[in-house]
C-alpha cells in the first residue's frame, strides 16, 4: 500500500474515531445496563403473578376475558385518555395497554397499564421513572427527539467507518507482527497500541454489527414514517380524503381481533394499534402479527381492520426495511440467545470501551509525533516506534 494511501486512510481512521468516540463511550455505559434490563426489572420490580399461569394470551385461549372488558377498564384507570396500543405476551396471560391525551401523543406523555387477562385486574401502572428508564432515554436519543437519534445514529455511522479503516490499517501495520503480538516491555504508547490493535480485531464482528444495528435502530421513526406513507397509504387508499375516526366511534376490539385472525391464521397477535397513531391509519385498528418461530416471530404481517365497522381492509407483510429495523433491536443489545448471549455482549462491550479509552490515550500521544511519523509507522509493519 503506498503512503499516500496509507495516510488517506489513517486520517479517516483518526477522525472518524475523534468525533464518535466520546458519544461511543456514553452509549457503551448505559448499554451495558440496559442488555440486563430485563433481569434488573425482575430483581427491583418482582416477578409478576398471574392468575393462570402458563396460558397464552394469543387471543382466544379459554378462560380469557374479552379485550372491550380490558380496554374499558384501562380507559377507566386513566380518564380523559385514548387508546395508543394494546399489547399480548404469547406466553402468559398479561397484557399492556398504552394510553395517552391524543392518537398522536409523544411517547413520554403515554401511560403504559399491565393487566392479567386471566382475572381481568389491573397488575400495576409501569413505571416511567427511575435509573433504566433514564439509560434508555440517554442511550436512545440523549433526550432530544428524533434529533438527539438521528445524531447518534450519524455518531454510529461514523464508528462503522472508523472500524472498517481500522481494519484496512491492521494489515500493513502487522505484517512484521505476529498475531496478538504484545509489547509490554516497550514503552507505555506501543503496549497501548498492541492492546488497542488485539481487542479491535477480536471484537470486530461484534463492534460491527452493534454499530450497524445501532444505525438501523436510529432510523425507526424516519423507518415507520416512511411505511405510513408509502405501503399504509397505498393498504388505505380506498379511505383517502376520509374524517378520522374519533374516540367515541370506536368499533369492537374482539371483532376486529376475530376479522384480522380469519384474514392470517396461524400466527399470534403482538400488538394493536389504535387509529391515528404512528403504526396505523386514522381510519384503522392495525393487528400485527408475529411467526410462530424464533426467528419469525421477529417478523411482522399488518392486518387492517376498520376501527368503525369491524370490516377487513387488507393484509400484507411488513416491507423489507420494516424487517431490517425489526431484526436489528433485540440484536443490538444480544436478545436473542438468553443470559449466556447477554453476557457475550457485556465482554464485548468492556472490550469497546477499553478500545475507545486507548484509541483517546493513543491520538493524545500521537499530537507529539505527527502524522508522518504515525504513517511510516504503518508502512514498516510496525517495526518503527514514534519518538515518544
Amino acid at each position: 500500500m503506498q503512503r499516500s494511501t496509507i495516510r488517506a486512510w489513517f486520517l479517516i481512521h483518526k477522525w472518524t474515531s475523534i468525533v464518535c468516540t466520546a458519544f461511543l463511550l456514553m452509549l457503551c455505559v448505559t448499554g451495558l445496563p440496559l442488555i440486563f434490563h430485563h433481569e434488573i426489572d425482575e430483581i427491583s420490580e418482582g416477578q409478576l403473578q398471574f392468575g393462570l399461569p402458563g396460558t397464552g394470551s394469543s387471543g382466544e385461549a379459554p378462560g380469557l376475558r374479552p379485550l372491550d372488558e380490558m380496554l374499558a377498564k384501562a380507559l377507566a384507570a386513566r380518564p380523559g385518555e385514548v387508546p395508543v396500543f394494546m399489547a399480548f405476551d404469547n406466553d402468559q396471560p398479561s397484557m399492556t395497554i398504552t394510553t395517552a391525551p391524543r392518537p398522536d401523543s409523544p411517547a413520554e406523555d403515554m401511560t403504559l397499564l399491565i393487566f392479567d387477562r386471566s382475572t381481568g385486574n389491573m397488575i400495576s401502572a409501569a413505571d416511567e421513572g427511575g435509573v433504566m428508564h433514564f439509560l434508555l432515554q440517554l442511550h436512545t436519543d440523549m433526550f432530544l427527539g428524533l434529533p438527539g437519534m438521528l445524531f447518534l445514529g450519524l455518531m454510529g455511522l461514523f464508528f462503522v467507518i472508523a472500524i472498517a479503516s481500522g481494519v484496512v490499517l491492521y494489515a500493513p501495520f502487522m505484517r512484521k507482527l505476529d498475531f496478538g503480538t504484545l509489547r509490554v516491555s516497550r514503552s507505555a504508547r506501543l503496549k497501548w497500541l498492541d492492546y488497542h490493535n488485539l481487542l479491535g480485531i477480536v471484537a470486530l464482528a461484534w463492534m460491527t454489527v452493534v454499530g450497524a444495528t445501532g444505525v438501523i435502530n436510529a432510523l425507526a421513526t424516519p423507518i415507520f414514517q416512511y411505511w405510513q406513507a408509502t405501503e399504509l397509504a397505498e393498504m388505505t387508499k380506498a379511505y383517502a380524503g376520509q374524517g378520522a375516526v374519533t374516540p367515541d366511534r370506536y368499533g369492537s376490539i374482539d371483532r376486529a381481533m376475530a376479522a384480522a385472525r380469519k384474514a392470517i391464521p396461524g400466527n399470534n397477535p403482538q400488538f394493536i394499534a389504535f387509529p391515528g397513531g404512528g403504526f396505523s391509519s386514522k381510519h384503522h385498528y392495525a393487528v400485527f402479527f408475529q411467526g410462530n418461530t424464533p426467528l419469525t416471530e421477529r417478523l411482522l404481517t399488518s392486518a387492517l381492520i376498520d376501527a368503525e365497522t369491524g370490516a377487513f381492509t387488507d393484509a400484507r407483510p411488513m416491507p423489507w426495511y420494516t424487517k431490517a429495523l425489526a431484526l436489528s433491536q433485540p440484536l443490538h443489545f444480544g436478545d436473542y440467545g438468553g443470559l449466556p448471549l447477554k453476557m457475550l455482549w457485556a465482554i464485548l462491550t468492556l472490550f469497546t470501551m477499553i478500545i475507545l479509552g486507548s484509541g483517546l490515550y493513543l491520538w493524545l500521544g500521537k499530537r507529539r509525533s505527527g502524522t508522518d511519523a504515525l504513517v511510516r509507522e504503518v508502512e514498516s509493519g510496525g517495526d518503527l516506534a514514534p519518538a515518544e
